[in-house]
């Protein structure tokens, strides 16, 4: 039986070796080659010519050295999957060239191994986007409500646009491109529902007035022990 090569690249060992582990135990699926960073992931590529190659969607520099060295697929027979973080899935799909497939780093190893198998019979795998979508237009949004329609990382945004920081400097902070950053303001804005920095600014600054006056208000607050025993 034919073992499909396998080219895996991640930034985090950790994950390289849960891959290399889930992997190594199916018998239609061979390892050639691990890599931590983009340089050695491409080499792999270019040399061993694998039947897929899962690749971290974050990994720095990998896109561009993906479009100066392999370009649009390039005619190869290498199948190409982004292994994604969940709160990534919106920008990885949104930049993701045709024919590139996604699983997500949330997925159970069942789920992994079965979108591999899909990859392998010809398919374009992309499960459905989590559920970190945009509340209903008829909801109003309040402080409260925009932590939880937000991911993690749109947080984060969210709290250094308040601090007044530009996309370049934002994306130095997070090590993440500026145009990754303007893409997860898009989303932001989209699920807010607002239109501009100022707005967004406000609500983190509402929010960060909303917990400290939860912080600071007493226990006791709100009871009189004296009314309550008349």
């Amino acid at each position: 039986m034919h073992r499909a090569t396998v080219v895996i690249a991640d930034r985090h060992p950790m994950i390289l070796q849960g891959l290399a582990s889930v992997l190594g135990s199916e018998s239609e699926f061979e390892i050639v080659a691990a890599c931590v960073d983009a340089a050695s992931c491409i080499q792999a590529i270019l040399t061993l010519a694998p039947d897929i190659a899962i690749l971290d969607a974050a990994m720095p520099e990998l896109a561009a050295l993906m479009n100066n060295s392999l370009g649009p697929l390039d005619g190869r027979s290498t199948r190409f999957v982004f292994f994604a973080a969940g709160e990534d899935y919106d920008l990885v799909s949104a930049q993701a060239p045709a024919g590139y497939s996604i699983l997500l780093k949330e997925m159970t190893s069942q789920a992994v191994v079965q979108g591999l198998r899909d990859v392998l019979d010809g398919q374009t795998v992309a499960p459905l986007a989590p559920s970190d979508q945009a509340v209903p237009r008829e909801q109003n949004l309040n402080p409260e409500s925009a932590l939880a329609v937000l991911t993690e990382r749109e947080r984060q945004i969210m709290y250094l646009v308040s601090r007044g920081l530009s996309n370049k400097e934002i994306g130095r902070r997070l090590n993440i491109a500026d145009g990754t950053t303007k893409v997860h303001m898009h989303r932001i804005f989209q699920k807010l529902e607002i239109n501009n920095r100022t707005e967004l600014a406000a609500l983190a600054i509402s929010e960060d007035d909303r917990a400290n006056s939860a912080q600071d208000k007493p226990a006791h607050a709100g009871s009189n022990p004296v009314e309550e025993e008349r």
